[in-house]
């Protein structure tokens, strides 16, 4: 009895790892933003992510943003990057392929982080 019990646990522990990277896999795709603002600069990003082959993603990046001088916000500026990334499945985790940049999502909280810096999913 011990051991059916023991083997129902295991399968179900197993069960619930194969939806978890289902569920991130799947929850990868899509429109992230980041707002921030600093003392010397107002700042919007916006990651758009679209799964490519395997396990590769292409994340477009594209940021608004205006140098605060003397205490002023200027002239609105913009700057568009494209990243390519890949996906590895033991950490559930991107890693940008150019710079190493790690983007780890937290599908239950409809977030993802790029380093120390949050963007939430609107899409």
């Amino acid at each position: 009895m011990k051991k059916l019990a023991m083997l129902c646990a295991v399968m179900v522990m197993l069960i619930t790892a194969c939806n978890q990277t289902t569920d991130t896999r799947s929850y990868i795709p899509g429109v992230y933003v980041n707002h921030s603002q600093g003392e010397y600069s107002l700042a919007s990003d916006t990651l758009v992510i679209q799964a490519s082959e395997s396990n590769n993603y292409f994340i477009h990046r594209k940021t608004g943003f205006r140098r605060i001088t003397d205490g002023k916000p200027g002239k609105r500026e913009y700057e568009i990057e494209e990243w390519n990334a890949l996906y590895d499945e033991g950490t559930k985790s991107l890693t940008e392929s150019r710079k190493g940049k790690l983007i780890t999502f937290y599908p239950e909280a409809n977030k993802l982080f790029v380093g120390k810096r949050a963007y939430k999913k609107i899409n």
